[in-house]
């Protein structure tokens, strides 16, 4: 089945929304990755990006749709580090991350990411490569992810 997705900037306006497909994304597509705390020490509750509006309207923030739907989302800061990539947990593999990314790492000769474990593999087929494994700490919880970063 052909899935038009559609493209637009990011309205405060988005954010509730937002908010809670970032909380649904991690708590389910990640799941194979992480350990229930680290989930929870990950995406708190579904209002968790409330707390970020003024940062994701300073960053280009992208909003993908289908048919007037939110499937996901993401960011890039002016000094090309792409801070947050999420797809809503039933629309993964249908191109929304690639075609937001495509957008976002427009006028960009240097990226650099924070690649969770499962977002890896995505990264390294796009032209990432890693820079160094990291564990970060969030609530008390350690979280593997990667520094990655691809020149274009």
């Amino acid at each position: 089945m052909e899935y038009r997705i559609t493209v637009r900037k990011y309205q405060s306006t988005d954010c509730a929304k937002i908010s809670e497909l970032f909380y649904r994304t991690v708590h389910s597509v990640n799941a194979k990755d992480y350990t229930s705390e680290q989930l929870f020490a990950w995406a708190k509750d579904e209002k968790q990006l409330l707390k970020k509006q003024l940062e994701l309207l300073k960053q280009n923030t992208l909003i993908a749709e289908i048919d007037g739907i939110t499937v996901g989302f993401g960011s890039i800061a002016s000094s090309g580090c792409l801070d947050l990539l999420y797809v809503h947990k039933d629309f993964q593999g249908r191109g929304i991350a690639t075609k937001l990314c495509n957008l976002l790492e427009q006028h960009f000769s240097v990226i650099v990411t924070y690649a969770s474990i499962t977002a890896k593999p995505f990264f390294e087929k796009r032209g990432y490569t890693v820079i160094y494994e990291q564990e970060v700490e969030r609530s008390g919880v350690k979280l593997k992810n990667y520094k990655m970063q691809k020149s274009i």
